[in-house]
């Protein structure tokens, strides 16, 4: 098992909820939400029970840069 993840994190403020991420991310982590947000955009969405194997896929299709994604560390155990 590996002790590394990632956290994946979705800017909505830039999100146009254009899909893209969506389409590329092999794993299913990302989502278009149904319900529109206060700028009327279905932005992109987290799932919370997939995990991200850090490919970067949907971060370098997305055009707006509204995603990031961060490796975590798993603490050691001793």
């Amino acid at each position: 098992m590996s002790d590394k993840r990632f956290e994946v994190t979705i800017l909505t403020h830039f999100c146009k909820g254009c899909g893209l991420c969506v389409e590329f991310c092999p794993e299913g982590k990302l989502y278009i939400e149904q319900k529109p947000d206060m700028r009327g955009i279905q932005a992109a969405a987290v799932r919370a029970d997939v995990d991200c194997t850090g490919c970067l896929q949907c971060a370098t299709i997305c055009p707006d840069a509204a995603i990031e994604i961060v490796r975590v560390e798993a603490p050691v155990s001793t």
